[in-house]
C-alpha cells in the first residue's frame, strides 16, 4: 500500500477546506481511508437501503436495493483497483457514492425529475452526487459558513465524477439506463451552481477526461448490474437461463444496447457464456443447491469480465495505473458478454407490462409532489432545505431546493410525502 500511496502526490490530496491532523490518540488514517470512512457514514448512503435497484426489495428478501449493488460494486471497484495497482480507497469511495444521487424511483424518477427542473438547469443522478459531496451532505463549512458537503480529497472526488462536464457540453443523449428507461435527457455530472466546486476537483485535469479511478468505477458498476440483475431476476421467477427466447432477447439486445449486432454474433457470444462450467443446466428451483450454483455463476462472470480487462488494460500500457497516466482497456468480446447479460434482463425484467405502467404512476407522484411543495414552501420542508429556500435568490433558485429536497427522499417515503400532502 505504500508504493501505491506515493503515486498520489499533495494536489490529489488537497482538500477544499483545509484540514488539521486529527489528535494524537485517534487511530491513524490515510487522507483517502477518511474519504471512505466519510460516505459511508453519511446519511445520503443510508437511504439506499431503501432505493429498489432493478427488482422491489420487498418482494423478496434476496433481490438487491441500491445499498447493496452499491457495497458490491465497491467490492468489485477494489479488487480490480488493487489489481492494477491504482489505489484501492479511492475507487472503493467512487463506488460507494456512484449511486448516491439517485432520486426516488431510480431512473424513473430521474427522467421526471429532469423535466421539472428545467428551469432550474435538469436534473442528473450524477450532477446529483456531486451536489451531495460537495454541498448538502453536511460535515464542513468554509470560512463564509457555506457547506462543502463532506470535504473529499481532490482525487476521490474527481473519481466520483463520471460525466466530467456541464449540461451545456454534455453529448446528445441516446440508449437506455441500466433500468430500461429511455435516456432522454443528457448525462453531465455538474449543475451550473455547482461550478466552482467542479472547477476545482477538476483542477489539471484534461477536458471532459476521465480519470482512470472513475473507470474502474464505471467498469464496476456495469459489471455489477450486468450479472446481479439476471441473478435477481432468475430468483424472481422472471430469468430461466435453461430457456432463452434468443431472437426476441436479440432484437432487445439492439434496440437497447448494440443496435449493429447480428445473430450470429450474439448467439456465439451467449454460446461462450453457456461454456461457462457454472452455467446451469437444470431450471432455478429455490433450494439450496440451486441457489449455490447460481451464486457460482455469478462470480465465476464477475471474475471473467474483470480478468480480461486487466490483461488488456496491462498490454496496453506500462502505467502507473494512477490517474491520468493511463486507461481503462475493455475488449470488444467483454463488452458484448456483459451486454448479453444486460438483455437478458433487459428482456424479462425491464419490459414487463406492470413495471412499465408502474413507471408511468411514479412520475405523475413526483411532479405532483413538487408541485404541492412549490406551493407549501418553505414550511413543508426539511430545516436544512428550509434555510436554503431562505437563502434563494430567485425561483430558479428555489425550485432547485425543492428537487434537492424531493430527489433526497426514498421510494417509500416519496409516496409518504404524497400521501401526506396532496
Amino acid at each position: 500500500m505504500e508504493v501505491v500511496e506515493e503515486r498520489y502526490g499533495a494536489e490529489d490530496r488537497e482538500r477544499i477546506v483545509p484540514e488539521p491532523p486529527k489528535r494524537v490518540d485517534a487511530p491513524e488514517r490515510r487522507p483517502f481511508e477518511r474519504d471512505r470512512a466519510r460516505v459511508v457514514h453519511a446519511a445520503s448512503f443510508r437511504r439506499l437501503a431503501a432505493e429498489t435497484q432493478v427488482v422491489d426489495p420487498e418482494s423478496d428478501d434476496f433481490v438487491r436495493n441500491r445499498l447493496t449493488h452499491s457495497l458490491e460494486v465497491a467490492q468489485i471497484a477494489r479488487d480490480l483497483s488493487r489489481a492494477l495497482g491504482t489505489h484501492p480507497d479511492i475507487a472503493e469511495t467512487a463506488a460507494l457514492a456512484h449511486d448516491l444521487g439517485h432520486p426516488p424511483f431510480g431512473h424513473n424518477g430521474e427522467r421526471a425529475l429532469h423535466r421539472l427542473a428545467a428551469d432550474c438547469g435538469g436534473f442528473e443522478g450524477n450532477a446529483q452526487t456531486l451536489r451531495l459531496l460537495t454541498r448538502l451532505e453536511a460535515k464542513t463549512s468554509d470560512e463564509s459558513g457555506a457547506s462543502v458537503g463532506l470535504n473529499l480529497t481532490r482525487a476521490t472526488l474527481d473519481a466520483c465524477t463520471k460525466y466530467p462536464w456541464p449540461l451545456a457540453d454534455a453529448p446528445t443523449p441516446g440508449g437506455v439506463h441500466s433500468d430500461g428507461m429511455t435516456r432522454e435527457g443528457a448525462k453531465f455530472g455538474v449543475y451550473d451552481d455547482d461550478l466552482p466546486a467542479f472547477t476545482w476537483l477538476r483542477t489539471g485535469a484534461p477536458a471532459g477526461r476521465r480519470c482512470v479511478e472513475a473507470q474502474v468505477m464505471d467498469l464496476a458498476d456495469d459489471v455489477a448490474y450486468s450479472v446481479h440483475d439476471v441473478e435477481d431476476g432468475t430468483v424472481a421467477g422472471t430469468i430461466d437461463l435453461t430457456r432463452l427466447d434468443r431472437p426476441a432477447i436479440w432484437d432487445t439486445v439492439r434496440a437497447w444496447y448494440a443496435p449493429d449486432a447480428s445473430d450470429d454474433l450474439l448467439d456465439d457470444v451467449l454460446g461462450r457464456l453457456q461454456r461457462i462450467g457454472s452455467w446451469p443446466e437444470t431450471a432455478y428451483d429455490g433450494t439450496r443447491g440451486s441457489l449455490a450454483a447460481l451464486k457460482n455463476l455469478t462470480s465465476d462472470l464477475i471474475g471473467r469480465f474483470c480478468g480480461a480487462v486487466q490483461q488488456a488494460t496491462f498490454a496496453a500500457s506500462e502505467g502507473p495505473f494512477v490517474r491520468y497516466r493511463a486507461d481503462l482497456v475493455i475488449p470488444a468480446d467483454t463488452w458484448t458478454e456483459i451486454t448479453v447479460l444486460k438483455g437478458i434482463a433487459a428482456h424479462y425484467v425491464m419490459q414487463a407490462d406492470e413495471r412499465v405502467a408502474l413507471q408511468s404512476r411514479q412520475r405523475d407522484l413526483l411532479a405532483e409532489l413538487v408541485a404541492v411543495l412549490l406551493e407549501r414552501a418553505p414550511a413543508e420542508l426539511d430545516e436544512a432545505f428550509r434555510a436554503d429556500w431562505h437563502a434563494a435568490a430567485d425561483d430558479a433558485a428555489r425550485l432547485r431546493v425543492v428537487i434537492d429536497q424531493v430527489a433526497s427522499l426514498t421510494d417509500v417515503s416519496a409516496v409518504d410525502w404524497h400521501a401526506r400532502l396532496t
